[in-house]
């Protein structure tokens, strides 16, 4: 049994990995850390809700007791912190997505990397079933993808890298440049916009990002032999996610991919939202900068802990 430490149940991930994982019985979570807003009542909802063993003081305890951790904090700017008493004790550790907001702390992840820390990561979209099912056919019946057309909806980073990553599911690496297309509007205030991912391999990719409502992962995929379209189906991401990290653990054959294309998804919206502030013109990936346009993971916490209510069988008593 693969032991599970969670750190920061601010969304609903740790209730739905949970879930997941009583039913596959091959991991568990066995204790928590949080120091984020979720409150004491809602912690000890968490550890009877799944049977935790304990809760734990530091992060440091909680690595000492577990296999790996996962990290749910919304706070992406939070993230290394979180992940690095994992890493000290050579421990792989799960970044829950968005894996960073910003181009320091990318390279900061790569560079742990690169010196053997085991980070896994970041979006169950880029998992999906419906993603191993189209990339299981053989490329002579389905065809190569050319180009991909992806939408997303809630906000445009938090859950606009899902459908990034999900590209990169299906196109693997290689993006060169991203480009803004533009943005459409309701009189609600709710938006929609669109990008142009440009790939060294002569194939692209199109995804639309939609604030101020949830909207599904839904994919179009033209390929040299046809056209494939399909809405991931949200009851499975998360069994499609927890799979593939269990057959890691196990030393099983497995999908997840390293941290260089996990950062290459970043590095696609980090680009996406520069072309933005650039009036659209094109931005290369090559060309980002730590001072150029990224997204604050603490203004993201103060307002999603501001909206969010009891989700793990108590009451908060504020922020």
């Amino acid at each position: 049994m693969i032991r599970v430490g969670a750190v920061n149940i601010d969304t609903s991930h740790p209730m739905g990995f949970g879930e997941v994982m009583e039913r596959d019985s091959r991991a568990r979570y066995v204790g928590v850390y949080n120091d984020s807003f979720r409150d004491n009542r809602e912690v000890e909802g968490f550890i009877r809700r799944f049977g935790l063993e304990r809760r734990c003081g530091s992060l440091e305890e909680l690595a000492e007791m577990c296999d790996i951790g996962f990290i749910h904090g919304c706070d992406w700017d939070d993230h290394l912190r979180c992940a690095m008493p994992f890493i000290r004790r050579g421990k792989p550790v799960f970044i829950d997505k968005p894996l960073v907001g910003n181009l320091r702390d990318l390279r900061a992840v790569e560079r742990l990397t690169a010196q053997g820390a085991v980070i896994l990561g970041a979006s169950s979209a880029r998992y999906a079933y419906e993603v191993q099912e189209f990339l299981a056919q053989p490329e002579a019946e389905r065809g190569r993808p050319v180009q991909v057309f992806g939408t997303a909806g809630v906000d445009e980073f938090n859950y606009g890298i899902h459908i990034a990553e999900c590209i990169g599911g299906i196109l693997g690496t290689g993006a060169e440049a991203v480009r803004y297309m533009g943005r459409g509007q309701a009189d609600s205030g709710q938006y929609a916009e669109s990008y142009f991912v440009r790939f060294a391999s002569g194939q692209s990719a199109i995804f639309n990002t939609f604030t101020g409502v949830w909207q599904p992962f839904v994919l179009t995929i033209m390929t040299t032999k046809t056209t494939c379209h399909f809405r991931l189906d949200s009851n499975r991401l998360y069994a499609a996610l927890v799979e593939q990290i269990c057959n890691f653990m196990e030393g099983k054959p497995h999908r997840l991919v390293p941290v260089e294309a996990l950062g290459e998804s970043v590095r696609i919206m980090l680009a996406a939202a520069a072309s933005r502030a650039q009036g659209g013109a094109e931005v290369a990936l090559a060309d980002l900068a730590e001072d150029g346009p990224c997204y604050d993971g603490r203004a993201f916490w103060r307002d999603y802990a501001a909206a969010s209510g009891p989700m793990y069988g108590g009451y908060r008593d504020g922020l």
